[in-house]
């Protein structure tokens, strides 16, 4: 069996695809495809497919789905008809979608990202870059974007893909450890369009750019910042953005100690 979620859904068993077509099986296998090895109450999978409005049918028909994803299942394993009720468990009160936590892309993402957690506190940039790299490299574009997602679902995926944001920062902290500024330069640029108002991105792009002999631009980028604040949110960017703007007028050595000041950001942010 192998399980993504890190994108569109994909789910199948000896290379045979077992995603429904129709929009709610669809859901339903998304939901305990989420969460896999963990029993997903009736009233989840309602919720995810009815939201408020589950019609009086809803138990017969939630069975209903249950048996067309079974039948998919079956048709995948021709000669071993009774797995489909090992792998698509009936549990007491909800449904388990059973298999080898490994099968799951999420579960093997969030690996990952705990040895590069782990690598960060050991301060070993390189490796932890590395995982956190290799964590990144198994998205596939939005979280189940193929799926019509209730609340559930949603919250889902709004989870995973600010786990993916965190990541993609810690990443980057990790590569400007190592003096990888000048490489970092493109990625930063698009991110900071990504994600307009994080000041963590902002940040990081600003030191990018300072290290690579672009003070203007670094400054300008700040300025553009604090204009987007204002005009849209009605904010002042935080005390840590005009400590790092101040720090790059001033040409602060401390800028260019990469190397010895891992937490140079963070630093900034608590002076």
């Amino acid at each position: 069996m192998q399980i993504n979620i890190l994108g569109p859904l994909e789910a199948a068993i000896d290379g045979v695809s077992v995603v429904p077509s129709a929009t709610k099986p669809r859901k339903v296998l998304a939901l305990l495809a989420a969460r896999m090895n963990s029993i997903t109450p009736i009233s989840q999978l309602m919720q995810e497919v009815w939201d408020e409005e589950a019609p009086v049918s809803a138990s017969t028909t939630m069975q209903t789905y249950i048996l067309q994803l079974r039948k998919l299942i079956a048709n995948a394993r021709p000669n071993d008809p009774e797995s489909a009720k090992r792998i698509l468990v009936t549990m007491s009160g909800g449904y388990m979608l059973s298999g080898p936590a490994e099968a799951l892309d999420q579960y093997r993402y969030e690996q990952l990202v705990h040895h590069g957690h782990a690598a960060l506190r050991v301060d070993d940039s390189s490796q932890a870059a590395m995982l956190f790299r290799q964590a990144l490299g198994m998205w596939r574009g939005t979280s189940l974007v193929d799926v019509e997602q209730g609340r559930p679902l949603q919250a889902h995926a709004i989870r995973l893909e600010e786990s993916r944001l965190h990541v993609q920062e810690l990443c980057i902290e990790a590569e400007l450890r190592l003096g990888h500024h000048q490489m970092l330069l493109s990625e930063l640029a698009a991110l900071t369009v990504e994600h307009r108002f994080s000041e963590n991105i902002r940040a990081q792009f600003m030191l990018a750019l300072y290290r690579s002999g672009r003070c203007a631009h670094a400054l300008e980028t700040f300025r553009q910042f604090r204009a987007l604040m204002i005009e849209e949110i009605g904010l002042e960017p935080s005390a840590r953005m005009y400590r790092l703007h101040q720090a790059i007028l001033g040409s602060d050595p401390s800028l260019d100690e990469w190397q010895s000041s891992p937490d140079s950001l963070l630093a900034l942010g608590a002076a």
